[in-house]
């Protein structure tokens, strides 16, 4: 139940990614820059590759931006449960050889469904302030709209799904099903966006050498042979789900709709993204129950 009185969070994001290109692995630490800066919130991370390093990753990535919280806070850190899509992971360059940090994650039984654990976080969201990022496949997405009852409830919590064209032919029905069926808007990032867009390698050295073993930064490195700047197909979509009106992207016309890169924004949309995808780790405060939240929001509600 929702109280009319409390503010809407920041919106919450599902980001489904198969985390196999250097573009997944910067979307996700820009997912995490904006949360530190209350400018989203971590509904859900689902890894729809299994690999097993891929969801362990996020993992350790989920804990390297918790590691400034300290003290009692910490105590109570809640860490969302990584979703791992089952069957036989795909053959990927191997940039979760080595131990990413702390995670765990152990083996596949610690990881969820993603199709229910995204079902579960959207139920938590308040209407119309979630969106979808989606990277790769959409066999996720295509498994969720099968579920009972779940459709009404994308309409009602959710109200942009994005699209990064990279990958998602891997499974072409579930792609045609996600088109056909998804119940709000969708907006596509066509694959010549992330080339037009490169996130400047040589951010790696500079902006993420406050940490020895930065995550983001070693994935970086084992991807491919340094120096070298990254397509941000992934990124376009993550910043677009975040900020759609502030004017990074101008919108085609038609259904779905689809960015248009605008070359006037490109300093700033790269700004941005060196910006999110750097962002030292905050202290967060931990996220209430459920309970402790309608018991705060009725003592607002009886003092107006």
């Amino acid at each position: 139940m929702q109280f009319p009185s409390a503010a809407k969070p920041p919106v919450g994001i599902v980001f489904d990614s198969p985390m196999a290109r250097i573009d997944d692995v910067l979307a996700l630490a820009m997912l995490h820059g904006f949360e530190g800066k209350d400018q989203a919130r971590i509904a859900a991370v689902c890894v729809s590759n299994a690999d097993l390093k891929a969801a362990q990753f996020c993992d350790a990535v989920s804990h390297f931006y918790a590691s400034a919280t300290t003290g009692p806070a910490a105590m109570f850190m809640h860490f969302t449960p990584i979703g791992l899509a089952d069957g036989k992971a795909a053959a990927e360059p191997a940039m979760f050889g080595k131990p990413a940090g702390a995670t765990s994650i152990k083996s596949v039984i610690d990881t969820a469904d993603p199709a229910t654990l995204i079902r579960n976080a959207l139920t938590a969201q308040h209407d119309q302030n979630a969106a979808v990022v989606l990277s790769g496949p959409a066999t996720d997405l295509a498994k969720l709209l099968d579920m009972y009852g779940v459709k009404d409830w994308i309409a009602r919590k959710v109200r942009l799904l994005c699209v990064a064209e990279d990958g998602v032919e891997a499974d072409a029905s579930a792609a045609r099903k996600v088109f056909a069926d998804w119940p709000t808007p969708i907006v596509t990032v066509s694959r010549e966006i992330g080339p037009a867009l490169p996130f400047p390698g040589e951010s790696i050295d500079k902006d993420f050498a406050y940490a020895s073993d930065h995550p983001i930064a070693s994935a970086y490195r084992a991807y491919k042979t340094m120096p070298y700047d990254a397509p941000s197909c992934a990124m376009a979509a993550m910043l677009y789900a975040v900020h759609p009106n502030d004017g990074y992207f101008k919108l085609s016309d038609g259904k779905p709709r689809a960015l248009i890169f605008d070359p006037e924004q490109k300093e700033r949309i790269i700004r941005t993204y060196l910006e999110m995808a750097s962002a030292k780790p905050v202290p967060r405060k931990p996220r209430k129950p459920p309970d402790e939240k309608k018991d705060e929001e009725k003592k607002k509600d009886a003092a107006q």
